[in-house]
C-alpha cells in the first residue's frame, strides 16, 4: 500500500474508545443521581417530623425553600469555581456537604436541626449542574455527547425516584435516625468510588489572562443567549414542580384516587421521564435541530397535561396520562442540554450552565407559591391547565434559543 493509498484512508469516525467514554458517563451520571437524592432527602419523611418535633405545613414547606435558594444561588457563582480550579474538587466537596447533611439528619432534635440540613444539601447541590457538565462536555467524545446527556438525566429522575423508598423503606424497618446513617453510608461509598477513578473526572481549567479586560468573566452574561435558556429551565422546572408537588392531591381531589396510588403516579412520571431521556439520547444524537426537539417534546407534554385538566379521563386515565406526559417531556432532555451546549462560548462552561441551570432552582422555588393559592382556593383543574401554560410558554423560549445559537 502506497503513501497516496494511507491518506486516502478516512480517519475512523470515534476514535475515543467506547469503553473510556461509558466510564466517564456512568462515574458522571451516579454522582447526579446523589444530587437529586439529596432533592428528596428532607421532604418523604415530613409527616414523620410534624409529628415527632410539632411542626406545620408551611414549617416543613419552608427547608425546601431555603433548600433551593441556597442551591439556586449558589449555581450561579459555583460556575466560576468549578471554572477556575476545575470541576473534580468542586464535586467532592459537594457530595461532602451530602454526607455532612444526611449525619445532621440523624442527630437532628427539633427544627433548627432540620434547617441545617436543608442548608448543607443546598449548598452540596450548588454546584452539581456546572461540574457535571464540565467533565461531561471535555470528557466524552462528541459524538456520543447526546448519549453522555441522556444517561445523565435518567440517573437524576432514578434518584428522584430511588429517595422516597430507600428513606421510607428503612424508615419502617427501623426508624428515621437509622435511615439517615444508611444515607451517610450510601454518600461514603460514592465518593470512595469517584475518589478512586478520579482520573477520569480531571478537567482543564480556565486560566485568566493577566491582560484580561476587567470583568471578562462575567461577559457570557451579556448574551441574550444565555437568559432565554434560564428562561427555558424557570419555566419548564416551574411545570414538573406542580407534578411533584400538587398531582397526588389533584388526583385526589378531582377522581378520589387514594394517596397511595395518586403518589405512585407521581413515580411512575418520574420512571416514564428516565425511559424518554434514554430514548431522547439517540434523538439527540442524531438530530442537528436540538432546539426543535425541545419545542416539539414540551409541547407534546403540554397537550397532554392539558387533556389531563379538562377531566375527560377517568382517575385510572388521568394516572396513565399524566406518566405519559414525564415520558414525552423527558425525550426533549438531552436535547435541551445539547441545545445549552451549543449556547456556551469556550472556556466559560461551568459560568453558563451554573447560571442556566439555576433557573431550575428558582422555578422549583417559585412554583409551589405560585400554584399553591390555586391549590388552596380549590381550583385543582385549573392548576393542571396552568402548569400546561407554563409548559407551552417554554417552547417559545426554545424556540428563541434556536434562533440565536443559528445564528452565531
Amino acid at each position: 500500500m502506497n503513501t497516496a493509498t494511507l491518506d486516502a484512508v478516512p480517519p475512523p469516525a470515534n476514535p475515543v474508545p467506547l469503553k473510556q467514554d461509558a466510564a466517564v458517563i456512568g462515574l458522571v451520571g451516579l454522582a447526579h443521581g446523589t444530587s437529586h437524592f439529596s432533592h428528596l432527602l428532607l421532604a418523604p419523611l415530613f409527616p414523620i417530623f410534624m409529628r415527632d418535633f410539632g411542626l406545620s405545613y408551611s414549617d416543613v414547606g419552608l427547608l425546601m425553600s431555603i433548600f433551593f435558594v441556597i442551591s439556586g444561588s449558589g449555581q450561579a457563582m459555583s460556575g466560576f469555581v468549578v471554572d477556575r480550579i476545575g470541576a473534580r474538587p468542586v464535586l467532592f466537596a459537594a457530595i461532602g456537604c451530602f454526607l455532612l447533611a444526611s449525619l445532621a439528619a440523624s442527630m437532628a432534635t427539633g427544627y433548627a436541626g432540620l434547617v441545617m440540613v436543608a442548608v448543607l444539601a443546598g449548598l452540596g447541590n450548588a454546584p452539581f449542574h456546572p461540574a457535571d457538565f464540565t467533565i461531561l462536555n471535555q470528557r466524552v467524545s462528541a459524538p456520543r455527547l447526546g448519549y453522555a446527556f441522556s444517561a445523565h438525566g435518567l440517573t437524576g429522575n432514578l434518584g428522584w425516584a430511588l429517595a422516597p423508598a430507600f428513606l421510607v423503606g428503612i424508615t419502617a424497618l427501623a426508624d428515621w435516625r437509622t435511615a439517615y446513617h444508611a444515607a451517610a453510608l450510601l454518600y461514603v461509598a460514592v465518593l470512595s468510588l469517584l475518589f478512586w477513578q478520579r482520573e477520569k473526572l480531571r478537567t482543564e481549567v480556565h486560566v485568566r489572562h493577566a491582560d484580561a479586560p476587567k470583568g471578562s468573566d462575567l461577559a457570557f452574561m451579556k448574551l441574550p443567549v444565555v437568559w432565554w435558556c434560564f428562561a427555558f429551565f424557570l419555566l419548564s422546572t416551574m411545570t414538573l414542580a406542580v407534578v411533584q408537588s400538587y398531582a397526588p392531591s389533584i388526583l385526589k381531589q378531582l377522581h378520589g384516587v387514594s394517596v397511595e396510588a395518586a403518589t405512585l403516579t407521581v413515580s411512575a412520571y418520574m420512571l416514564c421521564g428516565a425511559v424518554g431521556m434514554f430514548v431522547g439520547g439517540f434523538v439527540a444524537a442524531t438530530s442537528k435541530h436540538s432546539d426543535r426537539v425541545v419545542a416539539w417534546a414540551m409541547t407534546a407534554g403540554a397537550l397532554l397535561l392539558l387533556v389531563c385538566a379538562t377531566g375527560w379521563l377517568s382517575g385510572t386515565g388521568t394516572m396513565v396520562v399524566l406518566a405519559a406526559t414525564g415520558f414525552a417531556v423527558g425525550v426533549g432532555g438531552p436535547s435541551r442540554d445539547m441545545m445549552i451546549k451549543k449556547a456556551t462560548p469556550k472556556g466559560a462552561t461551568g459560568r453558563v450552565y451554573g447560571t442556566v441551570y439555576s433557573g431550575l432552582d428558582v422555578g422549583f422555588a417559585v412554583s409551589p407559591m405560585v400554584f399553591g393559592v390555586f391549590m388552596d382556593r380549590g381550583w385543582y383543574a385549573l392548576t393542571l391547565a396552568g402548569a400546561a401554560l407554563v409548559l407551552l410558554v417554554s417552547v417559545y423560549a426554545a424556540i428563541g434559543v434556536g434562533r440565536r445559537t443559528t445564528s452565531r
